[in-house]
């Protein structure tokens, strides 16, 4: 699984605990019957982390995105390593990447599934 996760300005403990408990648990993988019916920690499976603040984008005005409502850094890089911490608590196998890092990051999106969550 591949978990982008942008970080906003009020975003805190309670919003990443919320949401690691709710992805560890969102049944968005098939079942032998080809149902989507289980969740990651049903079919052991792992997720990497990505840091990603341009999910905050504001492109209302003008051509030019605003990320004014993502977090800065100093705020942000904690709690995507907590994030991370948490879903590794919760008994899913967690990497992450570098924090502000310009990463190359290949996706195959086997599956009908992207989820967008928010809390």
């Amino acid at each position: 699984m591949i978990i982008l996760l942008g970080i906003g300005h009020n975003d805190g403990e309670a919003q990443a605990q919320y949401l690691v408990e709710k992805i560890s648990n969102l049944r968005i993988f098939e079942d032998q019957q080809g149902k989507i019916n289980l969740s990651i920690l049903d079919v052991g499976g792992e997720a990497i982390v990505v840091s990603q603040f341009t999910l905050y984008a504001d492109t209302h005005k003008g051509r030019r995105p605003s990320f004014v409502e993502a977090a800065l850094p100093q705020h942000a890089a904690p709690l995507v390593e907590r994030f991370a911490d948490l879903l590794r608590e919760q008994g899913v196998p967690t990497q992450s990447g570098e924090f502000g890092a310009h990463m190359l990051v290949e996706i195959h999106n086997d599956g009908p599934v992207t989820v967008w969550l928010e809390k």
